[in-house]
């Protein structure tokens, strides 16, 4: 009867992050939507034109979720009654020096003034597939050795591979480090830290007599 071993290998590599993705907004709240959405279509410019300033490409900035609503309240005998009127819109920057970042980003906060919103930042890699690679090296190796010791305990040796299949996709980058950390009135730092994948193969081995 044919004897075969079979095993799970897990493993994972990290690096620091080279890129990273800014979430900027504008928000504006005036007496009339015209203003308001003028007034937000003039702080998303000077944000734009400052980022410029600072090498943000035109390829790395995009807007995106326009909005113009209007702003109400339930006054008792009236019903809903207008307020004022919003208007926001969102600013995706990659940036692909991170030690750029602080800058970068102190600069937007000038040129917004108090229509400026940060809603995020992300970092992470230009090309992961390197990173993706060696976390799959570290998983065969965990397997092999797994089988090799499993062999030895059953006095038996490993043969030929049978069969090779990936458990899960070698996930996202996920921070190990921290991301924007202390609270200054002029630049916040970035903290590059690490950013880690992982992956899981899973092996089958003929098993031979030792």
């Amino acid at each position: 009867m044919k004897r075969t071993m079979t095993v799970t290998g897990t493993g994972s590599a990290s690096a620091t992050p080279d890129t990273v993705t800014l979430t900027l907004g504008v928000e504006t709240r005036r007496d009339t939507a015209e203003r308001a959405y003028s007034d937000a279509g003039a702080a998303a410019t000077a944000v734009a034109a400052a980022l410029r300033s600072e090498g943000v490409l035109e390829a790395d900035l995009r807007t995106s979720g326009l909005n113009l609503r209007a702003d109400s309240v339930w006054a008792e005998g009236q019903g809903q009654k207008v307020t004022g009127y919003v208007a926001t819109a969102a600013l995706h920057v990659g940036l692909r020096s991170p030690s750029s970042a602080p800058a970068v980003i102190a600069s937007a906060v000038a040129a917004g003034g108090d229509a400026i919103r940060i809603n995020g930042l992300e970092q992470g890699f230009a090309d992961v597939s390197g990173l993706i690679a060696s976390a799959q090296q570290a998983a065969w190796s965990d397997a092999l050795a797994k089988a090799q010791r499993y062999a030895r305990l059953a006095g038996a040796e490993l043969g030929g591979v049978i069969s090779v299949s990936e458990q899960a996709p070698a996930g996202a980058p996920v921070p190990v480090g921290g991301l924007v950390r202390a609270y200054a009135a002029e630049t916040l730092p970035v903290e590059a830290g690490t950013s880690s994948v992982s992956a899981s193969v899973r092996v089958e081995w003929d098993l031979v007599a030792g």
